[in-house]
């Protein structure tokens, strides 16, 4: 029996392959999260080689591709392809990028994630994570019917006839519609989200029309009158693709890591990628080949013809980079080594059936995935298991030398941490004076230290309480001023971890976090300081005066008593908050860094900050935003304590309504003047904000609101791209914990966070730039509990 094997391994793409399609044996075009669409021209047959161009360079992620055929009007076809932009490019295949699409068609209100076109080339229909599929004319270039009715994400449009468009939803449903939006049947049976569809050759042995994938990795076959027929089982993963040979054989493709080849109810042939994901099949109808898409970010092309394949030693190099290729232990589940066969069981033992994996415990301990393949009769070697990310028991490598804990210790601001490595073996004792030594600390610092360390490989958590969605305590981030120890600050060493690597579940996070450490006569003594600057240099009109200066005293002293005092009314804060936004908007801004530090500590002590109105009717938000301080980016520790302002308000109930009312605006304006931001004390305070939103957005009383998505999915956006970028662990360790958090919204948020966003990648970033085992620990809950994105 005949084999699909390697043809050509086409590489130019910088990110994930996402969509493929085949139109001919001597064209394919692929689309990637790199923004581009490529076509790929056969060069020659034998060995195959192709010419690869970029016809089209996006600002954004490509996720899906189709292809209108030859006519009279365009004789190479036409490339559609749309994404994240929302918006769907028509373009001819032979035109340079920088030449002008002949249509852009749009209409969708979030990214475009699925294209088909009719048989008769008449129409093209989309599907968006806006919940809507489209029609779309080909000629008049406009939107002829809007299908709607979904209650999720429509992840897969097929344009069955002229008179049938059916789709697939994250609603678990299919529908099918006439082209002019009417809902002729809803097929219900799938159990998970609704991925892919395709229409089942005629002569099927079930008799099926259609077939569908879903996240429950079960093939689906169906008659359209809604009679499921079938079920072919095998991935061992999410399904992503699904497409019909012309010989009647379906080919799908999936998260496994394999493109599956079924002949009426079997798995006939499993071809295992050197990827974790492959995202896209397509068949070419001509001659039965194949082509995948996957998140090595390279296009494949497989035949059953000897004549299209690959030479023997390109075929064996794929072949090594399987067997070579590391398969997360999260993938395959718990494996018992113990248990598990050695060696000998491959050569004693047959499989069952095509695709069928085994764990073999190898001499030197390794655990490695052997994939049986009926036509080959034999197993095929196709990677090692390796330990989940960021599991525990590994060591850090630091100044030449292992340790079980490399924590960051600051002890100056706008200086780098100082690194103190320490072994479980070590007396703390014996660390805490070498690091003192090593770095010429004074000796004062060795017992505060010494008990950070005892205290952090202990287990201590960081930023959890038992109390979900309480304040902090008074005083601080719960996670240290900076989210660092401070040596002389010994009230905050019982509360931190540091880089510690704790085993208690970190995700979701449930308690807000305030920025709240500080001494109020320093800050007292600077805004007068900087007053008596103004008096002398002729400013009066916007100095404080002698009362004014009393007011202030008075606030400060205000603000000196416990929490609960602090936060109730009276003639001090409410004189307070005034002279302080007086400050704020009309000192220089040279000089307004302490009142705004006093803003940031007004926000978490009282309910009033968030109440307050200026004449205009003006709240806090609108008054920082008029007063300019995020367009200065030039001065970025103001722009950090009107972040940290914002990410206060969540201490009082107050606040959280405010903080929820002008999400967009907040959102604006912090990601506007953060981006590209050296400042850490920045970066942190805008991820301690995001973390809050967060914790808010997933509280009961949100988390089934429309909004929380749509505002999880903006967060998730911004987070991996932080996630991706940042070098500072602390940086790093916010943002995984918003990350993970918003992954508990469900399925629309969890599929954003991979397939558009990235969240995969940004993850392996994270853990390369950083191997603090609390950072490799919040890593393995996203990937080991899956909070499964998909």
């Amino acid at each position: 029996m005949s084999e699909y094997k390697l043809s050509a391994s086409l590489e130019g793409h910088e990110d994930d392959v996402r969509g493929v399609v085949f139109p001919s044996p001597k064209l394919v075009v692929s689309a990637s999260r790199d923004a581009t669409v490529r076509t790929w021209k056969l060069l020659s047959a034998s060995p195959p080689k192709y010419d690869c161009s970029i016809s089209s360079h996006g600002s954004a992620f490509i996720n899906a591709v189709a292809y209108i055929p030859p006519s009279s009007t365009y004789q190479d076809g036409l490339i559609v392809s749309g994404g994240k932009d929302t918006i769907i490019e028509v373009r001819q295949p032979g035109k340079p990028p920088e030449d002008n699409a002949e249509r852009l068609l749009m209409g969708h209100a979030h990214n475009v994630c699925a294209l088909d076109v009719s048989i008769d080339g008449g129409w093209i229909v989309s599907g968006s994570w806006d919940g809507s599929a489209r029609i779309w004319s080909i000629g008049k270039w406009e939107c002829e019917t809007v299908l709607e009715g979904h209650e999720g994400s429509v992840w897969a449009v097929l344009a069955y006839d002229k008179d049938t468009v059916i789709t697939a939803c994250a609603d678990k449903l299919i529908r099918i519609f006439s082209p002019t939006g009417k809902l002729l049947k809803t097929l219900r049976g799938n159990k998970d989200v609704v991925r892919a569809l395709c229409r089942v050759p005629k002569g099927h042995p079930s008799r099926a029309e259609i077939a569908s994938a879903s996240n429950d990795g079960v093939i689906r076959l169906w008659q359209l009158n809604g009679r499921q027929v079938g079920e072919l089982l095998g991935h061992e993963s999410f399904i992503y693709s699904l497409a019909s040979l012309p010989n009647g054989e379906l080919v799908s493709s999936g998260e496994d890591r394999t493109v599956r080849i079924w002949r009426g109810m079997e798995c006939i042939q499993t071809i295992t990628h050197p990827a974790i994901s492959v995202w896209g099949v397509a068949v070419c109808a001509e001659n039965g080949d194949i082509v995948s898409g996957a998140s090595d970010r390279i296009v494949r092309v497989f035949s059953k013809s000897s004549d299209r394949q690959a030479e023997t030693q390109v075929i064996q190099a794929l072949e090594d980079s399987v067997k070579s290729s590391s398969i997360p232990q999260e993938q395959v589940g718990d494996v018992n080594k113990e248990k598990l066969p050695g060696p000998e069981f491959l050569e004693q033992k047959s499989g069952t059936k095509e695709g069928q994996v085994v764990m073999i415990k190898q001499a030197d301990g390794s655990v490695t995935a052997h994939q049986w393949s009926q036509g080959a009769q034999q197993w095929m070697n196709v990677g090692t298991v390796v330990d989940a990310v960021g599991s525990s028991g590994k060591k850090i490598h630091y100044l030449g030398m292992d340790y079980d804990y490399v924590f960051d210790v600051d002890i100056e601001d706008g200086k780098p941490p100082l690194k103190l490595p320490y072994n479980l073996s070590q007396n703390p004792y014996e660390a805490a004076t070498k690091f003192i030594e090593d770095n010429e600390l004074p000796i004062g610092y060795l017992d505060q230290v010494a008990n950070f360390i005892t205290t952090n490989t202990k287990g201590a958590t960081l930023g959890q309480s038992s109390q979900p969605q309480q304040a902090a305590p008074a005083g601080a981030d719960p996670w240290g001023s900076e989210s660092r120890y401070r040596p002389g600050d010994a009230s905050s060493a019982p509360v931190l971890s540091a880089a510690s690597a704790s085993k208690s579940q970190i995700l979701p996070q449930t308690q807000y976090l305030s920025i709240t450490t500080a001494n109020l006569q320093t800050v007292r003594k600077k805004i007068e300081e900087l007053n008596e600057q103004l008096i002398q240099e002729g400013s009066k009109d916007v100095a404080l005066n002698p009362p004014q200066v009393e007011s202030l005293r008075a606030l400060i002293k205000h603000l000196e008593q416990s929490p609960a005092a602090a936060s109730k009314s009276s003639p001090a804060l409410a004189n307070g908050l005034d002279l302080v936004f007086n400050i704020v908007t009309r000192w220089p801004a040279a000089q307004r860094l302490p009142g705004l530090d006093l803003l940031r500590l007004l926000a978490a002590a009282s309910p009033s900050t968030a109440e307050y109105k200026s004449s205009s009717g003006d709240s806090i938000v609108e008054i920082l935003e008029s007063s300019g301080v995020f367009e200065d980016t030039d001065r970025s520790n103001n722009i950090m304590l009107a972040v940290r302002a914002f990410a206060n308000l969540f201490v009082t109930e107050k606040g959280r309504i405010l903080a929820d009312t002008k999400f967009d605006s907040i959102h604006r304006l912090v990601k506007a003047s953060s981006r590209g931001t050296t400042n850490r004390n920045l970066s942190i305070a805008v991820t301690t904000l995001y973390i809050n939103y967060a914790v808010l957005c997933t509280s009961a009383s949100y988390s089934a609101l429309p909004s929380s998505i749509g505002r999880g999915l903006a967060l998730m956006e911004d987070l991996a791209g932080i996630i991706s970028t940042a070098t500072d662990s602390e940086v790093i360790y916010r943002s995984l914990v918003a990350a993970g958090t918003l992954l508990t919204l469900g399925e629309e948020v969890q599929m954003a966070a991979k397939e558009v966003y990235g969240i995969e990648s940004a993850l392996q970033k994270a853990k390369q730039r950083s191997q603090e085992p609390r950072i490799n620990g919040v890593v393995a809950e996203i990937q080991v509990c899956r909070i499964r994105y998909t």
